[in-house]
């Protein structure tokens, strides 16, 4: 070891949340919750921990017989918290009348939705959004998101979803912010404020948001939806709890257990994660519910023998909310009143549903959240279309530009259109879009043809699907129908410029859509190739939820624009960035591999003994059948104009312990027009007391410079970018050398050293 000391944080970023947090308890609030609580049987205790699922017409007659009718009157009788998926200020409305006026104490419901990226005007999918860097722009989609759903009467949110993952296998990498914990903390801070705000709830147009899934869920077995993890100490507190903590911080008023275990535990069932982590070292003030019934689900994982044990384990580790199993209000007042679990417990979980509540200002009104008049000027406005269709630009990433085939030309150019996909107003809108309707988005055909100038001819050429998937259904793509690509073909090689649409279908990616391939599906592929054979000059429009591996189109497609799915403007946003209207500045937030069987690839990785060495050597770290390098990296993106970085500079040579490190460098727009960079800094520490990443994300910033202009951009540096958790779960920055690079991907190519703390 090269250095001789190393020092702990003694302001630990877990400590200062738990300060920042205990500051934040209004002692008001807390003397009513007491009040409250004096006044509540056991049986009204554990119904605040219940939360039931919409189960039917709220507003026509009230169901007989069966589940329904039992949930009706488990309403009534107060043994119910919070309500999801109810929603329409009509509807809710119907259902919290029953709570505040026909129960005995009057407990308001909270009413829950899964808004992942927007309600009815939908944004891009979260991981497109991450796309942008731009936290701004972020912040206002969620803020957006918010607005909607409140105007409809719902008033918290299942999202934003912080799950880290390096493997785009996994559906749910749509829902995230990729494969970075800084990226991701970053973005869950801005997503954080944009449903809750300033978190007080003065507006009725904010939201109480859920960080989910706590924890580990990006990291589970084979990409496997609601599978096993299997994670190390070092990547629980280095890579996934970042976010979280980072949230929790931003002062989020729920979280979500995940599906998954970690080291043999049920998440749901963590106690060392919600309550000696969660709870206690990060001062979380919220409640914590579970996935939808993965209270019940650890029965099958062979973790609790039966319901009654299921119920006992998630309520000590600290689940405070049941969602949707049926389990806290059948066996938790029994469980309590034989001394099995601790009244404590109970007591601990309605505290913090009830201060929520307090906090959302349900309690002051519990109609608060109901105007018909809000809700019809505010949902689908155009100023929320004028907003959503701003990121969904910011979000579209251009891979390749050859020749500079694009921006195409306003007028004179003969183009033709191909893939079902263009003309597709469905999948545009993505998964977990569940509030929307269907065939509302702008398609990429559209989009084009609002642009006159030239010639434009559209040509299915390829059904992508066999049918119109929803969201309950799997996928089938078209497997043999080839009918269209003659046709195709012809048209192609008649014209300048061939635009295909190709990718996922929306229902393609989300929960339960995991790939073992992550290749272009169904015939598209086949279809590529033979349009390819007769005009090379393609623009490939990808709209796809996760990324792919797509190593021919990388190297015969002279033009590729990852254009994900960009929600209800999806077909105007592309058109602006074909066309030159707006310059693409999107970045990748997750690694695209170059075949599946480099996943997991992620730029944050070790270095290893044999790393470099591949002169004449066989046995060093490497595939033999293919490069080891991605196909295109985190942080990659290409800009219509060209940006070049110079003079990298550390303000010091060597730094004592606590200073501030300023780290600046030089950019300059070489092209012929504006354009935006994200410049992007990373850090590796070289010796350390454990094996550190290669380089990791410590800095960005988005920055706009016109044609021929340069910017002088500066970082600093402090002990929380220097620092990382140790095997002892101890955040601590130990002295040493560290190598800072700068530019405009994960490939940063200018870089210094400088040594701290020695």
């Amino acid at each position: 070891m090269k250095f001789t000391q190393f020092f702990t944080i003694t302001m630990m970023m877990s400590l200062t949340t738990m300060i920042n947090a205990q500051q934040q308890l209004n002692p008001e609030t807390e003397k009513k919750i007491d009040i409250l609580m004096s006044k509540m049987t056991l049986e009204e205790k554990v119904g605040q921990m219940n939360q039931y699922n919409g189960f039917w017409d709220v507003t026509g007659p009230a169901p007989v017989g069966g589940t329904a009718e039992q949930k009706y009157e488990n309403i009534k009788k107060g043994l119910v918290g919070s309500m999801l998926t109810v929603r329409g200020v009509s509807e809710v409305k119907a259902v919290q009348k029953i709570a505040v006026e026909q129960t005995r104490l009057g407990i308001p419901l909270i009413i829950g939705f899964d808004v992942i990226h927007g309600y009815k005007t939908l944004s891009p999918i979260p991981l497109a959004e991450a796309a942008s860097w731009d936290l701004k722009a972020i912040e206002k989609s969620a803020q957006i998101a918010a607005s909607e759903a409140a105007a409809s009467g719902i008033n918290w949110t299942f999202g934003p979803m912080m799950d880290i993952s390096r493997d785009p296998r996994w559906g749910r990498v749509m829902e995230g912010a990729g494969e970075d914990p800084f990226l991701g903390s970053k973005i869950a801070i801005a997503r954080v404020k944009g449903f809750q705000g300033d978190n007080t709830f003065k507006s009725p147009l904010r939201i109480a948001a859920t960080a989910k899934h706590f924890a580990g869920y990006g990291f589970v077995d084979g990409a496997l939806e609601y599978n096993a993890a299997e994670i190390s100490t070092n990547t629980l507190y280095n890579q996934i709890l970042p976010p979280f903590n980072a949230a929790v911080d931003a002062g989020i008023k729920s979280v979500m257990t995940s599906f998954n275990t970690i080291n043999g535990i049920p998440a749901t069932a963590d106690r060392y994660l919600l309550r000696d982590v969660l709870k206690k070292k990060w001062g979380f003030l919220g409640f914590v519910i579970s996935d939808w019934a993965s209270i019940k689900e650890m029965i099958p994982w062979g973790f609790s023998k039966d319901e009654n044990e299921a119920a006992k384990s998630a309520v000590e580790a600290g689940t405070d909310m049941d969602m949707e199993g049926g389990i806290y209000v059948p066996y938790l007042i029994d469980l309590v009143k034989t001394g099995k679990v601790k009244q404590e417990h109970v007591d601990d979980a309605v505290r913090r549903i009830l201060r929520v509540k307090f906090e959302l200002g349900l309690f002051d009104d519990p109609y608060r959240f109901l105007d018909e008049k809000r809700e019809k000027e505010i949902i689908g406005s155009k100023a929320n279309r004028e907003a959503v269709l701003d990121i969904a630009k910011k979000s579209i990433v251009l891979l390749k530009n050859d020749q500079n085939i694009l921006p195409l030309k306003k007028s004179g150019q003969n183009i033709v259109v191909l893939g079902s996909l263009a003309e597709s107003k469905n999948s545009p809108l993505g998964s977990w879009r569940i509030a929307a309707d269907d065939d509302t988005a702008v398609s990429v055909l559209e989009g084009l043809q609002k642009y006159k100038g030239n010639s434009l001819k559209y040509v299915k050429g390829l059904e992508i699907t066999k049918v119109e998937p929803t969201f309950l259904t799997e996928v089938q793509y078209n497997m043999t129908d080839r009918s269209g690509f003659e046709e195709a073909k012809k048209a192609a090689k008649e014209a300048d410029i061939v635009v295909m649409v190709l990718g996922e279908h929306g229902f393609s990616s989300g929960e339960a859509r995991s790939r073992t391939n992550i290749d272009l599906p169904g015939l598209q592929q086949e279809f590529l190739e033979e349009i390819y054979k007769v005009n090379s000059n393609i623009v490939l429009v990808l709209t796809n939820g996760r990324p792919l591996s797509i190593s021919w189109a990388a190297e015969k497609i002279p033009g590729i624009l990852e254009c994900w799915q960009l929600g209800t403007e999806t077909g105007n946003a592309v058109a602006e960035v074909l066309y030159g209207d707006y310059n693409p500045s999107g970045k990748l937030p997750m690694t695209f591999p170059r075949n599946v069987g480099q996943i997991p690839i992620y730029y944050n990785h070790y270095s290893t003994g044999r790393f470099m060495d591949k002169d004449n050597n066989v046995f060093w770290s490497h595939y033999s059948d293919v490069d080891k390098t991605p196909l295109y990296p985190f942080g990659y993106g290409l800009s219509y104009t060209t940006f070049e970085y110079s003079n990298l500079k550390v303000n010091k040579k060597s730094f004592a312990k606590g200073e501030k490190i300023i780290v600046s460098v030089d950019l300059k727009n070489t092209g012929k027009v504006t354009g935006k960079e994200v410049v992007q800094l990373y850090l590796h520490d070289e010796f350390a007391s454990v094996v550190r990443p290669v380089k990791e994300l410590k800095g960005f910033e988005l920055a706009e410079l016109k044609a021929g202009e340069t910017k002088t951009i500066t970082f600093a540096l402090t002990d929380a970018e220097l620092g990382f958790y140790n095997h002892q779960h101890e955040f601590v920055v130990e002295a040493g050398t560290f190598k800072v690079m700068v530019g405009g991907s994960s490939n940063a190519g200018l870089s210094m050293k400088f040594e701290y703390g020695n």
